[in-house]
């Protein structure tokens, strides 16, 4: 299909490669001789316009494209280059937004009449280039399609929602179709925080004593011990019994090395592991793809493409992995046959696991070639895809019953016999290395046990955690909200727009979060609803399948969704929220200040603006004494948006409590009570050491 084509003994590039990224295309000139030209589009051409709708609802939904601004130069650029070429391949990214953008190259650049290709490889490298070319197809219209309806679809929620906020909240609000329901979730979370009731139980360990040595064992308890006085009454119990060994038991466990990664399997390892955003993961991975300056060997793609849900890999990738392991680690560290892992079920399974282009590309090897943090995700995607194609961890367990007079008390552990893929990869939960790590000395059955001493260990029920990338990323997959290459959007959009916060690694919504959550959920409940966005992306995907047409979705869900935007529009009327005035006084011009609302909640601001652009932060009283000082409590906002409570004699007095406090102290420890929850409010006990609990009444607002 490309023969060089020689004129007067010099070759010359008839051959036009039309990638995305600057990045890409400098890998590629590795691979393709000179009778290929390589230019990049630089991502889009071309979009739905930002001024307007870009939807003509007249004519069955039809997309109204234009060139986007700023591309002129590129697209001039490429012109000159498809006026040369005899050939044009399109090799954008293979996935829908790939397939989306060959498909406005196609128009951009008029290529209707011009012998044009689609070629797509899941890895840059030499051999996966030159059989994509061998390859080549048109382009997938069902493809494209499935993007043109999740771009509609999103712009039609979008810009109908947007409006609609600006007049009830502020201007330049906007609400997204998938990143509504990720917001939803964390007010959800939040709420679900703020209305728990903590719960004291506790729970009782034992130190033994066999000959020298000494080891901890669990009681196990006959339904849950909620006080310290039954606490107490069984440590009692245990001080005057005999501990007698009833049941030894000895056997072998395996641990399975777990699959290669996929895109959101990703983002979360390495939200937990080396605490990267899932913005920052997609920057890098993208940059391993694309093709990074390796010393001594040129540009390389270190990875495979990194948007897949697959956890599959190809034989030749098995072959090329089995070998190193065999050369680097021995044969008893190779599996014979490829070990396959179950996807999950919803995958698209388009693409390979996310994997190294060649195993010998080891991190230390590369390492001088990245940055610090390509280093350390490359490590990451390295070790735990070369132990995916290693035998199993081998444990030998032991597990000991020991009975105390009326009490039963269990010890196990287990200790390491064979590492297996843990020699490269060992990224397992705490609570298995910890339990890995328990030490049991021999024991016999009927044998005696010393007792060095009886713990008993008090705790409280914990609220649902927070959401961090990692949990938020995994959740959004189970539930079957968007798509691997969507995640990392949604999280991004939400901080960008100031409805949610993180802190400490995990994220809060914030005052402006929270009121468009309120609007979204009272007025547009399909949008926010789970099930339904997860049945959208289910009809996306049988789009891509050719099983249903695109403009269908739109039809099904235009006339209701529009409905309840009218519904909408007339509850709140065309009324416009005047800003609040207040009996602060600007200190530059002497007028009355107003309250407004900004990206991180309300201010103060002067109403003559222009001419007086002096603001002062907002804070409104809580209508609570401080139970410090007893001076006024107002609501605050830390410098990310999230709302707490504190003194206004601040700093002076360090009062601070992210609960309202209730105005009265604690009857059973003293501390302040705070109101607990938004819709279900509880009086509670500040004190984590204290489980008091009261109705909520009016009364104490």
């Amino acid at each position: 299909m490309c023969n060089l084509v020689v004129y007067g003994g010099a070759s010359m590039a008839n051959n036009l490669v039309i990638v995305e990224s600057p990045a890409k295309a400098k890998t590629l000139k590795k691979f393709l001789g000179s009778s290929y030209k390589i230019e990049a589009s630089v991502g889009h051409v071309r979009d739905l316009p930002k001024s307007d709708m870009g939807v003509d609802f007249e004519n069955d939904y039809e997309p109204k494209y234009i060139t986007i601004r700023g591309k002129g130069e590129v697209l001039a650029k490429l012109r000159k280059e498809v006026k040369k070429a005899k050939k044009v391949y399109l090799a954008t990214d293979p996935d829908r937004e790939g397939e989306a953008i060959s498909w406005h190259l196609i128009t951009a650049l008029k290529l209707e009449d011009k012998e044009t290709y689609r070629i797509t490889f899941n890895e840059i490298t030499k051999n996966a280039v030159k059989n994509a070319i061998k390859e080549a197809r048109e382009i997938d219209t069902n493809l494209v399609d499935a993007q043109q309806a999740r771009r509609v679809l999103d712009r039609i929620v979008g810009y109908k929602i947007g409006p609609f906020l600006w007049r009830k909240v502020k201007k330049g609000l906007s609400a997204g179709r998938v990143q509504s329901v990720a917001l939803k979730m964390i007010c959800d979370r939040e709420e679900e925080i703020e209305n728990f009731v903590r719960e004291e139980y506790w729970s009782i360990n034992a130190d033994l004593k066999s000959g020298k040595s000494t080891f901890n064992a669990k009681v196990s308890l006959k339904g849950d011990v909620k006080t310290k006085e039954e606490a107490e009454k069984i440590v009692k119990s245990l001080n005057k019994a005999k501990f007698i060994v009833e049941e030894v038991k000895t056997g072998e466990k395996a641990r399975k090395p777990q699959a290669p990664f996929t895109t959101s399997t990703l983002q979360q390892e390495a939200s937990k592991v080396l605490s990267f955003a899932t913005n920052k993961t997609m920057q890098l991975a993208q940059q391993l793809y694309e093709g990074v300056s390796v010393k001594g060997e040129g540009t390389i793609g270190l990875v495979s493409y990194i948007r897949t849900d697959s956890v599959r890999i190809s034989d030749e990738a098995f072959v090329d992995v089995k070998e190193y392991i065999v050369d680097n680690f021995g044969k008893e560290f190779s599996v014979d046959k490829k070990n396959e892992y179950k996807g999950r079920a919803r995958s698209q399974d388009a693409h390979e696991a996310i994997r190294p282009t060649f195993t010998k590309y080891s991190p230390e090897m590369v390492k001088d070639s990245l940055s610090r943090d390509q280093y350390r995700l490359y490590k990451l995607i390295w070790e735990r895809y070369v132990a995916s194609q290693m035998p199993d961890a081998k444990f030998e367990t032991l597990s000991v019953k020991i009975k105390a007079g009326t009490n039963t008390l269990r010890a196990s552990g287990s200790i390491l016999k064979f590492a297996g893929f843990m020699s490269v990869y060992n990224q397992a939960d705490e609570e298995k290395q910890e339990q890995s790590n328990v030490k049991i000395p021999p024991l016999k059955e009927g044998e005696e046990l010393g007792l060095k001493s009886v713990n008993p260990i008090q705790h409280f029920t914990q609220p649902p955690a927070r959401f961090s990338d990692a949990s938020l990323v995994k959740t959004l997959e189970e539930l079957g909200i968007g798509r691997p290459s969507t995640y990392s959007s949604i999280i991004t959009t939400l901080t960008a727009r100031n409805y949610i916060t993180k802190e400490n690694k995990v994220f809060y919504p914030t005052e402006l979060g929270s009121i468009v959550n309120e609007i979204v959920s009272e007025n547009f409940d399909n949008i926010v609803d789970v099930d339904f966005t997860a049945k959208m992306e289910q009809g996306l995907d049988k789009v891509e399948d050719g099983e249903v047409y695109w403009k269908e979705l739109l039809r099904d869900f235009y006339p209701g969704f529009n409905e309840k935007i009218l519904e909408a529009e007339e509850k709140v009327g065309e009324v416009s929220i005047e800003d609040e005035k207040t009996d602060v006084i600007c200190d530059l011009c002497g007028t009355n200040m107003v309250i407004k609302f900004g990206k991180l909640g309300k201010f103060l601001a002067c109403p003559n603006f222009p001419d007086c652009r002096n603001t002062k932060p907002f804070f409104e009283d809580a209508g609570t004494s401080c139970p410090v000082c007893e001076g006024k409590v107002l609501i605050k906002k830390s410098k990310k948006g999230r709302k707490y409570f504190g003194c206004e004699h601040s700093p002076e007095c360090e009062f601070i409590s992210w609960n309202k406090p209730a105005g009265k102290p604690c009857p059973k420890c003293g501390s302040f009570l705070i109101i607990k929850g938004s819709k279900n409010k509880k009086i509670a006990c500040s004190s984590a050491e204290c489980t008091h609990m009261e109705e909520y009444t009016e009364d104490d607002e």
